[in-house]
């Protein structure tokens, strides 16, 4: 008994403090999407982050499907990560100008199979 006590004790300690840590989500760092179509275009968007901040960002619309997304140039100065039908962008602390990436997008846009390239251009705030 004494034993499962401290047991619950030690659980409502760790979730007091667990509800204590505040999650923050990624700020707006690409203030206007212009759609891709997944028609074998290439949609241009730029990024805006603080030096050391991080830019986590969806790109699946509500009437597509992506099948997968690969970096076919990567950043020279930050960290890119492709993370399910996203991306996450860790900028570096020390920024000292812009950046730039490319992604390759495979999906579904309603019925039709495609493929889009994504061009994003990072500015330092």
């Amino acid at each position: 008994m004494r034993a499962s006590l401290v047991s619950l004790l030690r659980v409502a300690v760790a979730a007091y403090a667990m509800s204590a840590l505040t999650a923050h989500a990624s700020p707006l760092c690409i203030k206007e999407r212009t759609p891709f179509a997944l028609s074998h275009d290439t949609v241009k968007w730029t990024m805006s982050i603080a030096p050391g901040a991080d830019c986590i960002q969806g790109l699946r619309w509500s009437y597509m499907q992506i099948f997968s997304v690969s970096v076919v140039s990567g950043p020279s100065r930050g960290q890119l990560a492709v993370v399910g039908s996203g991306f996450r962008y860790s900028a570096e602390r020390e920024a000292r100008g812009a950046d730039k990436f490319t992604l390759l997008i495979s999906g579904k846009n309603r019925h039709d199979p495609g493929t889009s390239t994504l061009e994003i251009e990072v500015n330092p705030q």
